[in-house]
């Protein structure tokens, strides 16, 4: 044990400033997207599982959707089966969605597993329990604006979310774990981008916070300068102007769509930064963007 006075006061510095936060989210539920090189760096996912469990444990009640794609394209290669992508979306066949609930399932397992042993009580569900994902089959418009629509396979769309499964589990003090499978009408699985999960749910929830991990600093201007705090509207002009662009629409389609739905603040961070969760809920400074309604205040001061 190390008797350095100088690190023993900037512990008690940093424990210090994190105290406004801890009271200001008491009993509040943070939905986190988790996603990245944070799911498959060791060292990464175990400052994970301490992280979430740290929230739940000074009151809060964090609730983890996570993703897979990276995983489901690399078992799909090993196994031979070619991925097809239309406008961003995975082509999800009988074959595909066979591979999808695997990877997810194990992927789950594990996060579950990680976050038990650091202490706390994970719980691992898919959308399909209890049926509280409903979905639909998406449909993606053709691109020319003008055709049929796409028909991409089992990739769904959510209809609605039943909150009483998790409410019933954050009673109890356990963590929900989701991966993001939904149900039809048919009892018909369905692969669901795992943004758009976790802020439907979010705002389902009636969350404090969504929070998408990524592998990127946050949202950048054109000059690859980060972003810290954004409103509504400020989003939609970064859309606009195609600085938002590829990839990350979805993504920030997302918390957009939470913060003009009720969540108070969505937020962008670089999973693979340490505690890099952390470092956004309980500290002034965050990591990433912030965005919040126009109307809303921004960071809290400590």
């Amino acid at each position: 044990m190390s008797n350095d006075p100088v690190s023993a006061a900037v512990k008690a510095q940093i424990l210090a400033e994190a105290l406004p936060y801890i009271r200001r989210f008491h009993d509040r539920t943070i939905v986190i997207k988790y996603g990245g090189n944070a799911m498959t760096a060791a060292d990464l996912k175990a400052g994970f599982a301490r992280d979430v469990v740290m929230l739940k444990l000074v009151g809060m009640n964090p609730v983890v959707v996570h993703g897979g794609g990276p995983q489901i394209g690399e078992l799909l290669t090993k196994m031979g089966i070619k991925s097809e992508f239309r406008q961003g979306m995975r082509v999800t066949d009988e074959k595909v969605m066979n591979v999808v609930e695997m990877v997810l399932g194990e992927l789950n397992q594990e996060i579950v597993g990680l976050i038990n042993q650091q202490g706390g009580k994970a719980v691992g569900l898919t959308g399909q329990d209890g049926a509280f994902i409903h979905a639909r089959k998406m449909l993606l418009k053709s691109e020319s604006g003008q055709g049929e629509p796409v028909d991409i396979g089992l990739v769904g769309e959510i209809e609605r979310i039943d909150p009483e499964l998790i409410a019933l589990l954050d009673s109890r003090d356990f963590i929900p774990v989701i991966a993001p499978i939904g149900v039809g009408d048919a009892g018909e699985a369905y692969n669901i981008n795992a943004d758009l999960v976790a802020g439907k749910l979010a705002e389902t929830l009636k969350a404090e916070k969504l929070v998408l991990m990524t592998n990127t600093v946050g949202v950048l201007d054109k000059s690859d300068r980060l972003l810290t705090g954004l409103t509504a509207s400020e989003i939609e002009a970064l859309f606009a102007n195609g600085t938002i662009h590829g990839g990350m629409l979805p993504k920030i389609g997302s918390a957009l769509d939470a913060v003009r739905n009720g969540v108070k603040s969505s937020h962008i961070i670089d999973g693979r930064v340490d505690h890099a969760l952390l470092l956004e809920v309980l500290t002034n400074q965050g990591v990433g963007t912030m965005i919040r309604a126009d109307d809303a205040p921004g960071r809290v001061s400590a």
